[in-house]
């Protein structure tokens, strides 16, 4: 077993790797489970093509789900779309310009969708 300099487990061979917050194993972490997701509510959709190499991608912002509902609403979107794309720190990412078609599926799921930029 290793400890950590404040003296906290942090790997044990029966459990695996152990979260520093509660002290318990990954799979079985409670504070994950407390950490209230991030958003105020509104739901930013907008177009940005900046560092992807003049590749237009679809971003959608703002939406305070936890990681599972927010994956499954960005393959919701995805299949809606007809097109590929990713969910990565709380943003889900659709590659090309669905932005009108993106604001429709959220504004029937009952989120309130904004268009963002220009």
């Amino acid at each position: 077993m290793k400890s950590s300099a404040k003296g906290g487990l942090v790997y044990s061979t029966e459990h695996g790797r152990m979260c520093p917050g509660c002290g318990q194993p990954l799979a079985a972490c409670t504070c994950k489970a407390d950490a209230a997701p991030k958003g105020d509510g509104v739901v930013r959709v907008s177009r940005q093509t900046k560092g992807r190499g003049g590749k237009c991608v679809t971003v959608v912002k703002g939406l305070a789900l936890g990681a599972a509902a927010l994956a499954a609403l960005g393959k919701q979107l995805r299949t809606a779309c007809g097109s590929g794309g990713t969910v990565k720190d709380g943003v889900i990412e659709i590659q090309g310009d669905h932005c009108d078609l993106v604001m429709a599926a959220l504004a029937q799921q009952g989120h309130r969708p904004q268009r963002a930029g220009s």
